[in-house]
């Protein structure tokens, strides 16, 4: 047990416990159930009540919460339109977010889910040195949808920095624009 001005007690029975905490005119808590044997506080309920509820809130604000975009295609949509849609997805890749691809079936389109698996894995293949594949293409009612998640972000030397490792030699006589 654990005294009201934080001292350890040592181990007490319950009923003196119980007295020195009415003494105290406070409460006996019980803060570690699990432990053998269970270790008790006298404290006030109320103010360890409020305590717990203020971490509660600080954890849940410092929780990050990772957002989920998505493009939407069907088996029909164009390269052209797809290259769009897979630049909107690199972008968002590149600022951390995560990037479910989403393959909308119409009428009988769905009897060949062929084509649109190898969409999404042509989409994959294109992204995949900024992503890699978190849920494999699953087949979801009319849909087939496939979750990418951002990469580990690799740090690009400098060309610079690299000259001074000796892994890239600098040109003599460059006459390139510094940036």
């Amino acid at each position: 047990m654990i005294g009201a001005t934080g001292e350890n007690a040592g181990v007490v029975a319950t009923r003196e416990a119980l007295r020195m905490a009415r003494e105290a005119e406070l409460d006996l808590v019980e803060v570690a159930p699990n432990s053998s044997p269970p270790v008790c506080r006298i404290m006030d309920f109320g103010k360890f009540l409020y305590e717990r509820e203020k971490k509660d809130r600080e954890a849940r604000r410092a929780q990050t919460k990772v957002e989920v975009k998505e493009i939407r295609l069907r088996p029909k949509t164009t390269d052209h339109h797809r290259d769009f849609k897979v630049d909107d997805a690199r972008r968002w890749l590149d600022h951390s977010l995560k990037v479910r691809v989403t393959i909308r079936f119409r009428g009988r389109e769905i009897t060949y889910p062929e084509i649109a698996l190898e969409d999404l894995r042509e989409i994959a293949h294109s992204l995949a040195d900024v992503s890699t594949i978190e849920q494999a293409p699953v087949i979801e009612g009319r849909g087939m949808s496939m979750l990418l998640a951002p990469s580990k972000i690799v740090v690009k030397k400098k060309p610079k920095e690299a000259a001074k490792e000796g892994d890239v030699p600098e040109p003599e006589n460059s006459e390139q624009p510094q940036e």
